[in-house]
């Protein structure tokens, strides 16, 4: 076992608390903004769809390089509405990362669909591309890869797999808003990218929404219709769709937010730098310690994401010292209690399991500052050396 380094104390770190996520240090450095979106939209007396979502949408559009972008409720609902506009439903089977947040694979089964899950890689928590082959059926009607806490999964090789067997790929980038890989950004090369505003994402709204980007013009179409209650025109059914709307005003804070997403990104990627590095300088066994792996350099740290064998003892133990830490996932999606009609089992997919028992996230956020990081990075080393 490697003899750990100690690390030296910063003179400017403090014993205060250090959560997780601090929406309030970035809403502050912007609040007068925010502010006058808000009286905005209010004079305007327009709360739903309308010119500001109108302009947020073209803005996110063309940040992403998307052809077709949309506002929606939330993440989840772009995810079903993506399904939806490729009419998936009863019999249907959708190929999903076992490892991920519910919404990924509860929207299929909403829709009546089967998920099949299939393991994750072990270094990126993203979705082994090459297990997809092998669970590929005549039922199949498309894949969910999920781009996990900020970083693409292997696109290189899941889009021309799907290419080949037309399967349309629905890529949940909740996680990453802006990410890419060697050759493609987050959601924006598959047939549709879903993409959500829960605050605590890289773009966070103040309280519900998410994005949908189409990339075929005739699905766009069909989704915008689906997206309020299948209507075109008014009052007019043709589709049953469902109310999927984003708000006007929720558009008009992440118009606020969207100029400032570059700067917030780059400080991300900085903080993650500095974990890597203090991580090194500390020279803990990787048996006890495994820090993420950035396979692109397009990763936008959502979360930053450690692995070790102590997890519950070290969460434990960040939380006395008043560091925020979370557990993503602790239950793998195949053995949640409400898809247990699926029939499978413990060791069915060894790899998120696996992950599932060692996954920790420490504080990553924008503002986070580099006494805060080095606090962590001595709390996680004393916890794991001893």
């Amino acid at each position: 076992m490697r003899e750990p380094k100690p690390l030296a104390a910063t003179p400017t770190a403090s014993n205060e608390p250090i959560p997780l996520l601090d929406l309030n240090a970035q809403s502050a450095a912007i609040s007068g903004e925010l502010r006058a979106a808000f009286e905005r939209v209010l004079a305007s007396g327009q709360f739903i769809l309308g010119p500001e979502l109108d302009a947020f949408e073209r803005e996110i559009a063309s940040y992403l390089g998307a052809p077709s972008a949309f506002g929606v409720s939330s993440g989840t609902d772009a995810l079903v509405l993506a399904l939806m506009a490729l009419e998936v439903g009863p019999g249907d089977e959708v190929i999903a990362p076992t490892f991920s947040f519910f919404a990924t694979a509860g929207a299929i089964a909403r829709l009546g669909a089967k998920p099949v899950f299939v393991d994750i890689e072990p270094h990126s928590f993203n979705l082994d591309v090459a297990q997809v082959e092998a669970k590929l059926t005549p039922r199949t009607k498309a894949i969910i890869p999920v781009d996990l806490f900020g970083q693409t999964c292997d696109l290189e090789r899941l889009l021309p797999l799907a290419e080949a067997h037309h399967i349309p790929v629905v890529e949940d980038a909740a996680q990453a808003l802006g990410a890419a890989s060697t050759k493609h950004r987050a959601g924006v090369d598959a047939a549709f990218g879903c993409y959500s505003f829960f605050p605590s994402k890289n773009l966070g709204a103040l309280g519900d929404g998410g994005l949908l980007t189409v990339r075929d013009p005739a699905l766009a179409k069909r989704a915008r219709i689906l997206r309020a209650h299948g209507a075109e025109p008014k009052y007019h059914h043709a589709l049953i769709g469902g109310n999927f709307r984003l708000d006007a005003l929720q558009a008009a804070f992440l118009r606020v937010k969207l100029p400032h997403l570059a700067r917030w990104t780059a400080s991300r990627q900085e903080n993650a730098r500095l974990y890597d590095a203090l991580f090194a300088e500390a020279n803990l066994d990787p048996a006890l310690l495994q820090t993420p792996a950035r396979i692109y350099d397009g990763h936008v740290y959502n979360q930053y994401v450690i692995r070790t064998p102590r997890r519950d003892a070290l969460q434990a133990a960040l939380r006395a010292h008043g560091i925020g830490c979370e557990v993503y996932y602790p239950i793998p999606l195949h053995l949640q209690e409400c898809f247990a009609y699926l029939g499978e089992r413990l060791g069915a997919h060894p790899v998120a399991e696996r992950a599932a028992k060692e996954a920790l996230a420490l504080p990553i956020y924008a503002e986070l500052g580099a006494a805060r990081i080095e606090r962590v990075v001595r709390a996680v080393v004393r916890e794991l050396a001893g």
